[in-house]
């Protein structure tokens, strides 16, 4: 690749479900199979803790007996039936590219199978640059037997300082888009080496944690904080000028504060004592 010219190099990684695209992949592979209850069975592995949280999927491949039927090209045929966030392949343009002085490498890390990623992302990411999960085949059935890799909860952490010591880049340099509780354990390891975390949906685990949040059905969208505090651009004008050059309007910008909050009824006595 190349970086003549280039004053600063950073890598930025990305989750895939929900974060790239709008479908989670285990959804998508269960309405293929026509495998119900999903949303059920991940319920139940959350409550029990026998995976880390993103890991539900690599886990009911495995065991769950609704899913041995899993061969590789159904991991193919569903990655063509994600629907991606929209300009995604500008958005990998545009990074590629550079934008004054800066260049970003993109990866994506994710629990998803690595499969149903590269399938979704042909002739957007390079498969090379994609970090799923990972399977080992029997050679003769086809059937799922082990597990190589599961980027998911700690195991994001272990890719990304993989990929840190075989690309070179300083820990300040690194920025991570994720959109749920699977990215907790990635974006506190990012802020606490000076990194730069961007959460895409307002989760209550990663809203607290991310550097910024930014809710949109544009894949464009992290590229907003990414100019704003990596680029050091600050005038509005000049971002919308970078989007109205290839042919895109925001239309709407909010900048707003979001607060969590959980309200019940006290109990009756309580309640009257709170009064006195």
């Amino acid at each position: 690749m190349e970086r003549t010219n280039i004053k600063k190099l950073f890598l930025l990684a990305s989750d895939f479900d929900q974060t790239l695209s709008f479908n989670d992949s285990g959804y998508a592979l269960s309405e293929m199979l026509g495998v119900v209850g999903f949303e059920k069975k991940v319920a139940d592995l959350a409550r029990k803790n026998l995976v880390q949280q993103g890991g539900e999927l690599a886990y009911l491949l495995m065991e769950d007996p609704d899913f041995r039927q899993v061969r590789k090209q159904h991991l193919h045929e569903v990655g063509k039936r994600i629907r991606l966030k929209r300009n995604l392949p500008l958005l990998a343009e545009l990074l590629e590219r550079g934008i004054e002085g800066y260049q970003f490498l993109l990866y994506v890390i994710s629990a998803a199978p690595e499969e149903v990623i590269q399938s979704a992302l042909e002739g957007i990411i390079p498969a090379e640059h994609i970090f799923g999960t990972k399977f080992d085949y029997d050679p003769e059935t086809g059937e799922i037997r082990g597990l190589v890799r599961v980027p998911a909860g700690y195991g994001k952490v272990a890719v990304l300082d993989e990929l840190q010591t075989q690309l070179q880049i300083s820990p300040d340099r690194i920025a991570y888009v994720g959109d749920g509780s699977s990215d907790v354990h990635v974006m506190l390891h990012v802020n606490r080496r000076d990194g730069f975390t961007i959460a895409v949906s307002e989760s209550k685990y990663l809203a607290p944690i991310a550097k910024r949040v930014i809710l949109s059905e544009d894949a464009l969208s992290p590229l907003i904080p990414i100019l704003e505090d990596i680029v050091g651009w600050q005038d509005p004008i000049q971002i919308r000028g970078l989007f109205e050059a290839h042919g895109l309007q925001i239309q709407e910008w909010d900048k707003v504060r979001t607060d969590w909050l959980t309200i019940r009824e006290l109990p009756q006595n309580a309640a009257a004592q709170a009064v006195n």
